[in-house]
């Protein structure tokens, strides 16, 4: 997830500290994301209460209301940051290879790394999610489909013609693989999984002899 920037202070000064009120603003909301993100990590969403978040995030209860509603809208908001952060991740992997199975390997392998640098966070972000309700499962549809989009736009010549939903069921499996290995070895080295989600992405799009070919290579 962003952390503070020099712009935006994780902690700030103790008294009169002449900054922005923007600043402040976006320093305490800024740390509350990150508290929730810690608080689910460590209790569970079900469990995790307002007062965990403040407590990490070392604001008060007032503050916390000045920017969220309630728990559900301080979570969402860390999942869209989190989810932003990571597809942009994905974006400049894409961007820095013109070869489209590089391109494609790149961005896999942007994907894992973010994911099991950050172990508690890919569990909440992935699995902890769908105890947030149905606005939660919603968003994280939208995230999958804007995968799906991306992949799309960078697809080859004999991709051209696969409809999106293609793009979605490869979005799918690769969610699916994902979410079994942290559920049952957790986060930290889903790296490992690269060779099969390359495979899985590749036989989908552009058939199994060519993914066959790459794992051979």
């Amino acid at each position: 997830m962003s952390s503070a920037t020099p712009e935006i202070p994780r902690r700030l000064p103790r008294g009169t500290h002449g900054l922005d009120r923007d600043v402040v603003e976006a320093s305490q909301r800024t740390r509350l994301l990150e508290a929730v993100g810690r608080a689910v990590a460590e209790r569970g969403y079900a469990a995790a209460t307002i007062d965990d978040v403040v407590g990490r995030a070392g604001v008060s209860k007032k503050t916390f209301y000045d920017h969220f509603a309630d728990k559900q809208d301080c979570f969402l908001a860390a999942y869209e940051a989190a989810s932003e952060e990571l597809l942009e991740r994905v974006r400049e992997a894409h961007a820095s290879e013109d070869d489209w199975l590089e391109r494609a390997r790149a961005g896999i392998r942007a994907y894992l790394r973010w994911l099991a640098a950050e172990p508690a966070l890919a569990r909440v972000f992935l699995i902890e999610v769908a105890a947030a309700g149905p606005q939660a499962l919603e968003q994280r549809e939208g995230l999958r489909d804007r995968y799906a989009e991306l992949m799309r736009e960078r697809r080859v010549d004999g991709q051209a013609k696969l409809p999106i939903e293609v793009f979605h069921a490869v979005v799918a499996a690769v969610d699916d693989v994902v979410v079994r290995h942290i559920r049952e070895s957790g986060a930290e080295d889903l790296p490992a999984l690269e060779p099969v989600l390359l495979y899985l992405q590749v036989a989908l799009l552009t058939g199994p002899e060519s993914a066959a070919a790459v794992l051979r290579a």
